[in-house]
């Protein structure tokens, strides 16, 4: 008996405590769903080619890309093979470059729990950080940096603990200090930056990315805007 009203006093406090002031549960967290996915579309004979606006698989996105060599950023990768997944690989930019994804009908809300979730590899010295494009035209890049020199890896980050500066797209560098609570309610593109030039093939100097996922609120664009 002394054990069993041990217990429900036990049961009784953890509820108290799960309670906030006034006897209000916490209210319950809300993640945001997922706003887009990309894994990239290899074209027809597959191997490695220069990038082309037709290599998202999603056909509710549009590839941008960015800066002097955004045009040598190559697709790669056989679709199914761990190894070697579908992949944009940086090693022929001879400048800066970055590649941004942009959905045709909404802008996302990456505020809150909004996060992002991608799979890369790198070599060298090289990381993958994310950019955002807001509506007003504004490009930050974020200093959270991801990639493995041994293996691909999978990532995933909150974009409320990322810190921005603000980011000259056509030549991906990054200017001023950093950019105080970004207002990132509403979002053009979003993608990432590679900000060390290429190495060329073999180890040395690139950034590998694979799948892209986006985690926020779809808010629609306004009729007729950009």
């Amino acid at each position: 008996m002394k054990l069993r009203i041990a217990w429900i006093v036990f049961a009784l406090a953890g509820s108290a405590l799960a309670q906030q002031p006034g006897g209000q549960r916490p209210a319950r967290v809300v993640r945001p769903p997922l706003f887009f996915k990309e894994d990239w579309k290899q074209l027809p004979g597959g191997g490695e080619h220069p990038i082309t606006l037709a290599a998202t698989a999603n056909p509710e996105l549009e590839l941008k890309l960015y800066g002097p060599a955004s045009k040598d950023i190559q697709l790669t990768g056989k679709e199914g093979d761990e190894n070697d997944p579908i992949h944009l690989w940086t090693g022929l930019c001879t400048a800066n470059c970055a590649a941004a994804l942009r959905d045709k009908n909404n802008y996302v809300d990456l505020t809150g729990l909004a996060r992002i979730r991608w799979v890369t590899k790198v070599s060298g010295f090289h990381k993958v950080r994310p950019i955002v494009k807001l509506a007003d035209g504004t490009w930050l890049v974020g200093d959270h940096a991801d990639g493995s020199m041994v293996d691909w890896q999978e990532n995933e980050f909150l974009l409320a603990d990322v810190h921005w500066l603000k980011l000259e797209p056509d030549k991906v560098l990054t200017r001023g200090t950093w950019v105080e609570k970004p207002d990132l309610s509403k979002v053009d593109e979003v993608g990432f930056a590679d900000l060390m030039p290429g190495s060329g093939h073999g180890q040395g100097g690139w950034s590998d990315v694979a799948r892209i996922e986006v985690y926020g609120k779809a808010v629609k664009r306004d009729s007729g805007g950009q």
